[in-house]
């Protein structure tokens, strides 16, 4: 029995999130000419944060679709000019044929589901991104002198009792961060994120192909936070 829709775009996404992450390490190292060594721990908070955020994400964009679907059934050309010429046999023909009516798309509800996400969807993902990540870092934060030279250490770290402590974290710095980089980063995403949403939208019909396309442009996008994250 296959996997609802959402877990399975959870998983897909969790997976790209990993994998961007690392891709990012891979060019950190490159561009520093050091070698490059797998530090699984910010690998296991972008994955964590896919797990949280993919859920709502795809429920919400359910909530777009069935408020404005992207398509609306119109009759289709040779129908038309079946109806205009009361050929009534061409019509049965046609409708037989499932020639009658053919999915169109609808433009106006396209332009507000693309707006609705980049202004509402886009400012509540990247204000929880930012809240997130900061505060799983705070409560992550490692003791001076334990840069991890191979990966087992990392991942001996994680598997620790110590490794997470949301006690230690600052929330009034956290959010004073996320707001401070909010702009830059939703400014960022304006430039990515609408193409892609189009696409979606206009091209995409099921909620399971949108949520991929978007968590395929999102492994670049991925890369991008996972640089602004490490910094």
């Amino acid at each position: 029995m296959a996997p609802p829709p959402i877990v399975t775009a959870t998983i897909q996404s969790a997976i790209l999130a990993a994998t961007s992450n690392l891709l990012a390490q891979g060019l950190t190292a490159y561009q520093n000419e050091a070698p490059f060594v797998v530090d699984w721990v910010p690998v296991f908070q972008f994955v964590v944060y896919a797990l949280i955020n993919i859920p709502p994400n795809f429920l919400w964009q359910e909530f777009l679709e069935s408020s404005f679907p992207a398509y609306h059934v119109s009759p289709t050309p040779v129908a038309v000019a079946s109806a205009a010429a009361n050929d009534e046999k061409a019509l049965k023909q046609e409708a037989k044929d499932g020639k009658l009516v053919e999915p169109k798309l609808n433009i106006r509800n396209t332009a507000v589901k693309m707006i609705l996400d980049q202004t509402v969807g886009a400012a509540v993902n990247t204000f929880f991104f930012s809240l997130f990540i900061h505060s799983i870092q705070d409560a992550m934060v490692r003791p001076p002198g334990t840069a991890f030279s191979t990966p087992d250490k990392s991942i001996q770290y994680l598997i620790s009792r110590s490794s997470i402590d949301y006690g230690k974290v600052d929330w009034t710095g956290v959010v004073a961060h996320s707001c401070a980089e909010f702009y830059q980063i939703l400014v960022a995403g304006w430039k990515v994120w609408p193409i892609v949403s189009l696409i979606n939208f206009a091209f995409i019909q099921s909620i399971e192909g949108r949520n991929l396309v978007g968590s395929l442009a999102g492994v670049g996008w991925g890369i991008y936070m996972s640089l602004l994250a490490s910094r």
